[in-house]
């Protein structure tokens, strides 16, 4: 909102600019129009009316009384000059009515939406309206250049107050809109962040749930009580809300580079050797990867490897890691009884959200290559940073 005020006030001084300026020149073109005044008050009246102009450039730069003040003051010099003329031609009326109604009144439309504007308008008005009046009054003048100053000070006032109040209302809906967006935001951030919970729940509790359930037929009683332990510490870290890789970029490596959980192929390999599944690993080394797209490549490549386990009927699978300039790929191979991709019932939601998902949350996508009986290939492709 204070970036919007702080617009709203350059508009303001802007159009403020331009009507005094345009004022000022119709004014001048008056004087300069021959027989309108005598000879040295013509002069007088030019100087005052350059003068007046200059302060309307310097009064509309920046936020100020002072400025203001000196074109009303300016412009009041200006017009008593031409009124009070003696032998004045006709067109001196049209010079005072756009010198009081136009560039006088131009500073209406920045001051009036200030604290106490209203009032600080209506003294500058009134003191430009007064000495017409008194000109008047004294015969000088017509009273037809009171009216147009009063009729060109009230449309200068509501000019700025037109436009204060309809950017104020532009504020408010851009400010609704902001909020609006900012829950669509947050909301979807929970959504992710419940997603990716579930994904990991389902491929590391539920997994171990599932294998306790049918007695744990294939794995061995240690590699059960290590699984549990690592589950056991990753219900902790969610539990307590801690960041499970706080770090901003990984290294995707066949090898054991470091201790957490998840961060190397090796951790993935050792988890399924437990299991009773041997993973064989081909191609690239180290590929350095922003830390959101590593894991979910390895969630992916765990979850492949999870169903080759228990769909597959075999004990062994292959993985091979390509890359180049833009994309890495990891492609998971069994030779296993594999199946119909297009028989797999759509309720279920492993595959479409453990892999697929994860995935598609970070620009990748995944490819199933199946038959029954011919094994089965999993091309996962996540994009490079």
């Amino acid at each position: 909102m204070k970036r919007i005020r702080k617009e709203r006030d350059r508009l303001l001084r802007r159009l403020a600019r331009v009507a005094g300026l345009t004022g000022s020149f119709a004014t001048l073109a008056c004087l300069l129009v021959p027989g309108t005044l005598p000879g040295q008050a013509l002069v007088i009246a030019i100087l005052a009316v350059v003068a007046v102009g200059v302060l309307v450039w310097f009064a509309t730069e920046r936020d100020g009384l002072l400025l203001p003040a000196g074109v009303v003051v300016g412009s009041i010099v200006a017009v008593a000059t031409i009124g009070a003329a003696p032998g004045s031609d006709p067109i001196a009326l049209v010079a005072i009515s756009t010198m009081a109604g136009v560039t006088a009144a131009s500073t209406a439309i920045p001051l009036v939406v200030r604290p106490g504007g209203g009032i600080l308008v209506s003294c500058l008005g009134g003191a430009v309206l007064g000495t017409l009046v008194l000109l008047a009054a004294l015969g000088d003048t017509a009273p037809a250049p009171a009216l147009v100053t009063l009729a060109g000070w009230t449309i200068a006032a509501a000019l700025g107050v037109w436009l204060d109040r309809a950017i104020a209302r532009t504020g408010e809906r851009i400010a609704e809109v902001g909020r609006a967006h900012e829950a669509e935001r947050l909301a979807s951030e929970r959504e992710a962040q419940q997603r990716q919970d579930a994904r990991m729940l389902h491929d590391t509790v539920l997994a171990t749930l599932s294998l306790l359930a049918h007695s744990g037929i294939g794995v061995g009683p240690a590699a059960l009580r290590q699984q549990a332990g690592d589950d056991a510490r990753l219900l902790r870290l969610l539990r307590l809300g801690a960041p499970l890789d706080p770090g901003a970029d990984a290294m995707f490596s066949p090898d054991p580079g470091a201790d957490e959980l998840g961060t190397t192929f090796e951790s993935v390999r050792q988890r399924f050797s437990r299991m009773g599944l041997d993973v064989n690993w081909h191609g690239a080394g180290q590929l350095a990867l922003p830390r959101d797209t590593l894991d979910a490549l390895l969630g992916a490549l765990g979850e492949c490897l999870e169903n080759v386990r228990r769909h597959s009927g075999v004990q062994e699978a292959d993985v091979t890691v390509t890359d180049d300039e833009q994309t890495v790929r990891a492609m998971v191979s069994d030779a296993g009884s594999g199946f119909a991709p297009d028989a797999v019932d759509a309720a279920r939601l492993g595959f479409a959200e453990s892999v697929v998902g994860r995935l598609h949350a970070v620009g990748g996508r995944a490819r199933v290559f199946s038959s029954p009986g011919a094994g089965t290939t999993v091309m996962l492709e996540v994009p490079k940073p």
